[in-house]
């Protein structure tokens, strides 16, 4: 099932997509008389009722809306932690000149920086080396600590499409990296977020195009730490909670990787697809 949010009447409302258009939840429940979850956080955190009463109401006399109609908003609004990973593909390590890591290289964004599907994205004042990062992203479904990498995967919602965004002489400005990854809007997510029972993450093809030329291309077999291991880590040492955000890393192609002579960075106007398998593609634009 694909879960989206959308903005109607200047509030977040939750959204189900197939190929009949998008199932308004909110209008949907309301005309069959049933009471539904009103935001993907609630979906998430009575997965096992709401899932198939979702998938009941798509069934039924549903409300349809036409995607080209809608405004999308982050496909999760709430998370309590976005985590990201540096350096998980083996060829983006090698391209940025960096060792390849022994451990989980782990860092973290903010929710004012996400960005939803197709939402024009503000460049950051005093900034001019914008790069992308096409990535995977893990959405929590349940609270988790201390799982083995068995069981890391079976704590998982869905899994949803980001760009990790990142303003590099800020980046590399100190020793740490967050406020290069943390400006407004540089995490966004969606278009909308798949479940669990739909994706195989250890072998997705991923890519992202700037203003339609390719600029990354790579499947997710190539991570060093795959998906259950890096669940499996983080949760050692922090709990992790439904809604929770993981970025998994972004593989070689990135503006960084290339000679100093060549590298063109993000500027205003440039279109942003990252597109991975079976999850769809996300589309921004930056001003």
């Amino acid at each position: 099932m694909k879960l989206l949010q959308f903005i109607k009447d200047g509030q977040v409302k939750l959204g189900v997509k197939t190929e009949q258009g998008i199932m308004d939840v909110e209008l949907t429940a309301r005309g069959s008389g049933l009471e539904a979850p009103v935001l993907m956080e609630d979906v998430i955190r009575d997965s096992e009722a709401v899932v198939p009463l979702l998938q009941d109401l798509v069934r039924g006399n549903s409300v349809w809306l036409k995607e080209e109609e809608i405004v999308y908003a982050p496909c999760v609004t709430r998370p309590q932690k976005i985590i990201c990973v540096g350096l998980n593909y083996r060829s983006h390590a090698e391209e940025s000149g960096l060792d390849t890591p022994s451990f989980p290289v782990l860092f973290s964004k903010f929710n004012n920086s996400l960005a939803a599907h197709r939402e024009t994205i503000a460049l950051p004042r005093g900034a001019s080396q914008i790069d992308y990062e096409a990535e995977l992203v893990l959405v929590i479904g349940k609270r988790t600590s201390g799982v083995t990498k068995e069981e890391a995967l079976s704590c998982v919602f869905g899994y949803a499409i980001g760009n990790d965004l990142t303003a590099r002489e800020l980046q590399f400005r100190t020793g740490q990296w967050l406020l290069g990854k943390s400006l407004d809007g540089f995490a966004p997510v969606g278009p909308s977020v798949v479940t669990a029972d739909e994706v195989d993450p250890g072998s997705l093809d991923i890519e992202c195009r700037v203003n339609g030329e390719l600029r990354q291309s790579a499947n997710t077999r190539d991570m060093i730490f795959g998906c259950a291991e890096l669940i499996s880590y983080i949760s050692e040492y922090m709990t992790l909670e439904p809604g929770d955000l993981i970025f998994t890393g972004t593989p070689e192609g990135v503006i960084l990787g290339k000679p100093k002579a060549d590298q063109t960075w993000l500027r205003s106007g440039d279109e942003l697809t990252v597109s991975i398998e079976g999850l769809g593609t996300l589309e921004n634009r930056l001003e």
